[in-house]
């Protein structure tokens, strides 16, 4: 039997989160077309005959310009040399950029194995143009790395991948209970989705600026009552966010409640408001409330 950990690294919206979600054939981290949608490692348990994976999806690597940038880029670099495999994720509709450079030079100088998975290779049409991006990812390693072609979002080629995955993991025991398939908690998960409700409705500025606090969960037999706060940096943002007579605000929070009901599989009350914490992304203090700050 074959087990262990797994750490996709690349560039932001590559389709880190999209692969991890179509692997386990369920959703259990949010996927939007924004940069920085992920914002933490979240580890991802598959359980098959073979063995056990537990995929590390991590933000999308790139240059910090606040601390939370900087702790977006730990979370990248911490689950590198805790991996036994390492799945460098490149968009293949595109040949190899700067960011993918600075990725191979920075992060993946190791002697872990990896994978370079191109994802996205359904949207080039010419076969010719497929061999020129594989060809520019390869050559920013100086050995020569294997090579998968997928598609995250149809799941195109994703058995070819676990079982290349499989050769390269060590033989072990199970590091997980066989039914379980994530860490997080359903105060993670709940704001995990609202900010994703969030991202989806929202453009601009204000993605980037928002963090989701759960500050009550209560479960019962017939209703979870989930009550959070939305932060924002400025109090135009929280006018936004809240929309004209409370409409965005009511929005959100409907689209977050249905989709928390499908996960819980009963009713949900979740009660939302929007609060300014100015500049809380270059706040020590308030990064750690808020869940972002390295675990020693």
């Amino acid at each position: 039997m074959k087990s262990g950990f797994v750490a996709i690294i690349g560039r932001p919206n590559v389709g880190k989160s999209t692969l991890l979600n179509q692997v386990l054939g369920q959703k259990i981290v949010i996927a939007t077309d924004k940069a920085q949608t992920t914002r933490k490692r979240i580890k991802g348990i598959l359980t098959t005959p073979e063995g056990q994976i537990v995929f590390v999806d991590t933000p999308g690597v790139h240059k910090p310009l606040n601390k939370l940038g900087e702790f977006l880029l730990d979370e990248a670099k911490i689950a590198v040399p805790d991996a036994d495999l390492i799945l460098f994720l490149v968009d293949g509709s595109e040949p190899a950029g700067k960011g993918d450079k600075w990725i191979a030079q920075n992060l993946l100088q190791t002697e872990i194995p990896i994978i370079i998975v191109m994802n996205k290779v359904d949207k080039i049409k010419k076969q010719g143009k497929v061999e020129e991006n594989l060809l520019s990812y390869k050559t920013l390693f100086d050995k020569n790395l294997p090579l998968v072609k997928i598609s995250a979002k149809t799941g195109r080629n994703i058995d070819t991948l676990i079982k290349n995955i499989y050769k390269k993991l060590p033989e072990g025991e199970l590091l997980y209970p066989d039914d379980v398939v994530t860490e997080e908690t359903m105060r993670d998960v709940t704001e995990e989705i609202i900010r994703e409700k969030i991202l989806i409705n929202t453009s601009d500025e204000i993605p980037h600026s928002v963090a989701v606090k759960v500050t009550e969960y209560k479960e019962q037999p017939e209703i979870d009552k989930i009550y959070a706060t939305i932060y924002c940096e400025q109090k135009s943002q929280k006018g936004i966010l809240i929309g004209k007579g409370g409409s965005l605000l009511k929005k959100i929070g409907t689209e977050a409640r249905l989709e928390l009901e499908k996960i819980t599989d009963k009713k949900v009350f979740l009660g939302l408001e929007v609060k300014v914490e100015k500049d809380w992304r270059k706040k020590d203090k308030v990064l750690k409330n808020f869940g972002y700050q390295q675990e020693n």
